[in-house]
């Protein structure tokens, strides 16, 4: 049989190569900073990842995860509910709900367990999902798995939101879910308008803040703190995989009762080890850090105007941001591809991305800015990108 099937997976293959929408994975051999060597020793400055507070080789974290290491061990060999939880693991939910301003936190292993493990568990048949067209691939799959009736809206439309709305009134509850930030975009959800309509049309929220926690609002708590709204939307999930030290491990946050029955049903959760004590004491360490003072989240925001007013400056297509993600538009996938490499021949490390990561004709370079960049590194980045921009005809 396999034989068959391997001749369709190498015709497949070859398929996506030809269209020039392979992903090739490149190595590196140093910790994660905004500094880093590639294999084969090459130094490139770091614009393509989630390491939006440099915390990722921070070295309070990485002691934090040493000492609990040495006194809780590697692992926890077990989920939660048998012999899994530590009292880390619960000090940590405590520092998650204590920073959104909610009742109660439940960890999962990553953020796409999390969204993949909600609905299901809250919704039946009865029930509505409305979800922004733009969510991220956890949030679809999670709908896919929950049998709850399903609309879509478009990307922070909301006018296309209160028509759904309308048409779900026809079940017994409805959620509306939406990313905090979107990841490809790095637009904003309009989370106050969001908000007003679920009130009006009797419904709960959902907030995915991955990319925004950390990032978004004044003191980085995410698209609650920028729109004035901690503690009033329901249920919020994420990520310590990005802003938050960088490494694994989700959560859900929010109203008591969801977090409850979230414990008592949700299949990731019931079904997966906890995450390592390591882990958790680097989370707990980063919460602590963060409300320490306001340092990081105030070099990011500065970090991001600086690099986003210059490539805007030198006639760059910018997609409109109000995080630390900068889509740089060029449409073709070959090209953004090209655009990555030369990037790369000039010490600068950023990724292509294209169809399926995003809609056809609509390739991109993402620049993720983080506050461990500093000034020279970001001056260097722009006069590369106007160099290669040139090279291609971009500019």
């Amino acid at each position: 049989m396999y034989n068959d099937f391997q001749k369709h997976l190498q015709t497949t293959l070859q398929e996506i190569k030809d269209a020039g929408l392979y992903k090739n994975e490149r190595v590196i051999i140093t910790p994660q900073s905004s500094a880093i060597k590639v294999e084969g020793g090459v130094d490139v400055i770091n614009f393509c990842a989630n390491n939006y507070l440099g915390l990722a080789d921070n070295p309070e974290l990485i002691q934090a995860a040493k000492e609990r290491m040495d006194s809780r061990g590697y692992g926890m060999a077990s989920v939660r509910f048998i012999c899994g939880t530590q009292d880390t693991h619960k000090q940590l939910e405590k520092a998650v709900s204590d920073f959104f301003g909610t009742e109660d936190t439940i960890l999962y292993a990553a953020c796409f367990d999390a969204n993949g493990g909600l609905f299901e568990p809250l919704l039946t048949e009865q029930d509505a999902i409305i979800s922004d067209a733009l969510n991220h691939a956890s949030i679809i799959d999670g709908v896919r798995l929950c049998k709850a009736v399903r609309y879509r809206y478009k990307n922070g439309d909301m006018a296309d939101l209160e028509q759904q709305l309308i048409a779900a009134q026809a079940q017994r509850f409805r959620i509306i879910a939406t990313d905090g930030v979107f990841s490809m975009d790095g637009n904003v959800c309009p989370l106050d308008k969001i908000y007003e309509l679920a009130q009006k049309y009797n419904a709960l929220v959902m907030v995915d803040e991955s990319h925004s926690a950390g990032v978004v609002g004044k003191t980085g708590h995410g698209v609650t703190e920028l729109y004035n709204m901690r503690g009033k939307v329901e249920i919020i999930t994420g990520t310590l995989g990005k802003a938050f030290g960088g490494s694994v491990g989700g959560f859900t946050t929010g109203r008591k009762e969801i977090i409850d029955l979230l414990r008592q049903r949700s299949r990731p959760y019931l079904f997966s080890n906890s995450i390592p004590p390591m882990i958790a004491a680097a989370g707990l360490k980063t919460f602590e850090l963060l409300t320490r003072d306001n340092t990081l989240q105030d070099r990011l925001h500065a970090n991001t105007d600086y690099f986003v007013t210059r490539m805007k400056a030198a006639g760059f297509d910018i997609k409109p941001t109000q995080s630390a993600i900068c889509a740089v538009m060029l449409y073709d996938a070959r090209l953004s591809q090209e655009f990555a490499a030369a990037l790369q021949q000039e010490g600068i490390y950023v990724t292509g991305f294209y169809y399926p990561v995003v809609p056809q004709g609509q390739a991109r370079i993402r620049v993720q800015l983080s506050a461990a960049h500093t000034t020279e590194q970001l001056d260097k980045g722009i006069a590369a990108f106007i160099k290669v921009a040139k090279a291609l005809n971009v500019l």
